[in-house]
């Protein structure tokens, strides 16, 4: 039965070549966008939410500098999330591509308000949107359409949610003799996921994963009790046979 497991086994195992990133936080409190102040509009960033909650792209990368010690900046944006609950949004990238990711969220506010922090949001975005098909330009934040507060769409009247800017830097991590690769760093295939932890305690990704590991704890005790009890019965019938042939000698 042992050797069956063990051949068994395998078929229920995955290789898992990939690297993961991550940062936790609190959703703050909604936030209100008067039609007067910032328009979030047209940023062209791509979003997460819970409804929404993987993007899968490119990051652009680059080897550490003295002006960027980080990498390679992108901005995402988090919207429609449940305040004061804890997420982690997590980087996930190939093995094959090594590289050194920073993540860090803002509130609105301090985005708005830090003048770094809007320069940096503000060139990203112009040159995103620079790059982008003008049809895909409408990639934006619609302030009615995924804002709470708003019915109608084309209302421009102040909205509230509760939303982060997410920050990633980028940085190459590897030294190749082909000088192609040190001068120009490709972009990095990645997976951003947003993860809502349950009771603020368990991200509920890895809850199937409890379950299993759950599930093959308790199968490991049957298992253990089962051997221990075969055992223990052949240690005693074989006590029994020696016990007999004692007897049979007298």
């Amino acid at each position: 039965m042992l050797s069956t497991l063990g051949l068994l086994f395998p078929l229920f195992t995955a290789v898992a070549q990939a690297n993961v990133e991550k940062t936790i936080f609190l959703a703050p409190e909604p936030a209100t966008i008067p039609a007067g102040g910032p328009d979030l509009d047209d940023l062209g960033l791509e979003r997460l939410s819970p409804e929404r909650p993987v993007v899968r792209t490119r990051l652009n990368a680059s080897f550490p500098t003295s002006d960027a010690p980080r990498g390679t900046e992108s901005w995402f944006f988090l919207e429609n999330l449940n305040p004061g609950q804890r997420y982690e949004v997590r980087v996930c990238w190939l093995a094959t591509q090594p590289t050194s990711f920073t993540l860090t969220t803002y509130p609105l506010s301090t985005a708005i308000e830090d003048t770094a922090l809007l320069s940096s949001l503000s060139m990203y975005t112009a040159s995103r949107l620079a790059a982008l098909d003008p049809q895909l330009q409408a990639n934006s934040i619609p302030r009615g359409a995924s804002l709470r507060g708003s019915e109608d769409p084309r209302d421009p009247a102040p909205t509230s949610d509760s939303v982060l800017f997410l920050r990633v830097h980028a940085a190459a991590d590897y030294f190749s003799a082909e000088q192609s690769l040190m001068h120009n760093v490709p972009p990095v295939a990645v997976d951003l996921i947003l993860d809502p932890f349950l009771f603020n305690v368990f991200p509920r990704s890895l809850v199937p994963t409890a379950g299993w590991t759950v599930v093959v704890a308790v199968l490991a005790v049957v298992l253990g009790r089962w051997i221990v009890k075969e055992v223990g019965r052949a240690v005693n019938d074989a006590r029994r046979q020696s016990a007999l042939e004692e007897m049979k000698k007298k």
